[in-house]
């Protein structure tokens, strides 16, 4: 027999890498980044790097020796998927531009190019955008007789907003429609034989719209085993960033695609899902663990962008959540001012507070594009625009509507302004062309009557024709008008005249409009004179509203006014949160629906985390209701009960 001589098994070398990834990057990034086998769930505290452990975990996947086309990386936006394997391939090689990524609707349209066929739809289908989805149901609309139903039916674009929500958040039309246009459900029956017309129509045409992109690669891969199979092999590492931001149908999507292997790495913060009314679901990342079996969840709490103080404040602020992923962001910036609760006597009281506190920090050195103002909802700044504008402070808004600009404020500011100047001939065309039955050659003959007149409401009085009952109820408003005193009750007695004309013109959307129209009252109510309310409306605003997101120019020294909504992934030096009251921030609203709170405390936790050195929140002691008159206020409930070591109290008092 032979003698045996026994290899000792070699052993196992570790890969090589060209990155420093442990030298670059804190504990946690790394642990993200070289997790790279099994479902992981990364919770990405706001300011702790989200986007550079995405960017560092490919380019580590790649010199792993995975092949870019296995990598699939899921973003909300095709700017931010390139920029990450931009940035992936600035640090590595040009591999990392050749990982498939994009949005979730960019990948669905290339599979569905290629195997659409498998569920009956053809390579050459037609995408609609949202503009040729709103003309195509306006067609149906029309040739369903539904346009010459009743001048109160909703408009193309509402009908698209109500399929559409449908869909992305995965309920009825019934629910839809009672949850957030309770106004049309008398129209529910038609409403759903448009949406039943408006598929056959996408259907006999071989069209999608951007919803119908979802749900198709949600049936091809649920009912197309073969095909799911292969496309999991494919994307043998599934990333999705922003996964708080998921809806139902994308979150299913992203499981499917994960069948084979579970590689599926999920970036996001559970605290800041804000996104509901867009259909995001909030239990997609809270539920994570539980879909996908043996997840690890790793947690990012350094945070790189704000001081201490800021943060002691928004952790406690979140701790209040009644479901979330344990986290508590720290820093290694140093110390920092404690946050500031600013309690002014009335909201004007609080827009003078933040001017002259900005006016201040530009003397200190601070940039206005480094200074932001953030709101809940666009209205809340409707006074504080006034306030800057007489301060001579450039701003531009983000989000909602510029208060002045809003085609209701316009209307009401129109009867106003010929009260008090009847010779006002742009405002009168504007207020008649509101009538039934009056178009602009018939305002023309009121305008050039009333001209001659002597008595408005007489002259109104004396037109026949068309229009004749609208301009007699027009005249009575004048009457009115006339045995009234206060700004505040001249609004009152235009609002009860035109609301009805608010619900024809603008039936889709009325209840939000009628919320603007009351701070309108709030604002009238400090004036004792007509005519200088309507001079400080006049005032031609610095600059048009801008409804993106996108960072400020540093070259474009003005203020940034934003809702917290398109306030999000952004950061300023100085950050005022304003109208942090009970019953504007949590609304009113929200206050008796547990997840509709949540998602608040959430917004709040959004809009602290913006600050990197200075943070204010502010609210007026009393507020304006329409039907109550004035009232307290008391701070929002998010941040009344916490100390004085985190949130430091300062009243707000006229000077001498």
């Amino acid at each position: 027999m032979s003698d045996i001589y026994l290899l000792r098994p070699t052993p196992a070398r570790e890969p090589s890498y060209r990155l420093d990834y442990r030298g670059l990057l804190n504990e946690a990034q790394f642990e993200a980044v070289t997790t790279t086998e099994g479902p992981v769930l990364v919770v990405a505290g706001a300011g702790s790097g989200k986007t550079r452990t995405l960017v560092f975990r490919v380019a580590r996947l790649v010199e792993s020796g995975v092949d870019p086309a296995n990598i699939l990386l899921l973003t909300f936006t095709r700017k931010a998927a390139s920029e990450m394997l931009r940035r992936a391939a600035e640090l590595l090689d040009g591999r990392c531009e050749k990982v498939a990524g994009g949005t979730f609707h960019s990948f669905a349209n290339v599979v569905l190019r290629r195997y659409g066929s498998a569920i009956g739809l053809p390579p050459a289908f037609t995408i609609l955008d949202r503009g040729d989805a709103e003309d195509i149901v306006s067609l149906l609309r029309a040739q369903l007789g539904l346009d010459r139903k009743d001048k109160r039916f909703p408009r193309k674009n509402t009908l698209a907003d109500i399929f559409s929500a449908a869909v992305n958040k995965s309920r009825s039309l019934s629910d839809i429609l009672e949850d957030e246009y309770g106004h049309l459900l008398e129209y529910e029956d038609e409403i759903t034989e448009l949406r039943e017309a408006y598929a056959r129509y996408k259907a006999e045409r071989a069209s999608l719209d951007y919803d119908d992109l979802l749900v198709k690669l949600h049936q091809l891969l649920a009912e197309q085993e073969p095909l799911r199979e292969r496309l999991s092999d494919t994307y043998r590492f599934v990333m999705v960033d922003e996964y708080q931001d998921t809806n139902s149908l994308q979150a299913a999507i992203v499981q499917l695609l994960g069948s084979r292997h579970n590689n599926v790495m999920a970036v996001g913060d559970d605290a800041q899902s804000i996104y509901a009314f867009r259909g995001a679901n909030f239990r997609n990342i809270m539920d994570f663990p539980r879909l996908f079996a043996g997840a690890r969840v790793i947690t990012l709490e350094q945070n790189y962008r704000s001081t201490q103080p800021i943060l002691d404040l928004t952790n406690r602020i979140i701790a209040q959540a009644r479901e979330r992923y344990s986290k508590t962001l720290f820093t290694e910036r140093g110390d920092g001012e404690v946050p500031l609760l600013i309690a002014a006597d009335s909201e004007n009281y609080q827009s003078r507070f933040v001017c002259q506190r900005i006016l201040e920090l530009r003397e200190e050195g601070v940039p206005l594009h480094e200074i932001a103002v953030l709101f809940r909802s666009g209205f809340h700044s409707f006074d504080l625009e006034l306030e800057l504008t007489r301060h001579d402070i450039p701003f531009v808004k983000r989000g909602g509507f510029r208060f002045t600009e809003s085609a209701h404020i316009k209307d009401v500011l129109a009867h106003l302004r010929v009260f008090a100047n009847p010779h006002d001939a742009v405002s009168w065309h504007r207020l008649l062309l509101l009538l039934e039955g009056i178009g602009p050659r018939g305002a023309e003959k009121i305008v050039a009557v009333l001209a001659r007149a002597a008595s408005i409401p007489e002259a109104l009085d004396s037109v026949a024709g068309k229009g004749a009952g609208d301009l007699r109820a027009l005249a009575g408003l004048f009457r009115r008008l006339q045995a009234t005193a206060s700004p505040a009750e001249q609004l009152n007695e235009v609002l009860r005249y035109y609301d009805p004309i608010l619900q024809r013109v603008h039936r889709d959307d009325y209840p939000r409009r009628q919320k603007d129209l009351e701070q309108f009252v709030a604002i009238a109510s400090r004036y004792k004179n007509l005519e200088t309310m309507l001079s400080d409306m006049a005032l031609e605003p610095p600059s048009d509203a801008i409804d993106n997101g996108l960072a400020a120019d540093p070259d474009d020294e003005r203020l940034i006014l934003s809702t917290i909504h398109s306030a999000k992934g952004l950061e300023w030096h100085t950050v005022f949160v304003i109208w942090a009251a009970e019953g504007r921030f949590p609304s009113t609203y929200s206050i008796n629906d547990g997840n509709a709170l949540e998602e608040e405390l959430r917004l709040m936790y959004v809009a602290t985390t913006r600050a990197r050195q200075n943070l204010y929140l502010t609210y007026p002691r009393t507020m304006f209701d329409r039907g109550a008159g004035m009232i307290y206020v008391r701070p929002s409930q998010f941040v009344d009960d916490l100390p004085r070591t985190l949130l430091r109290r300062v009243e707000v008092v006229e000077g001498r």
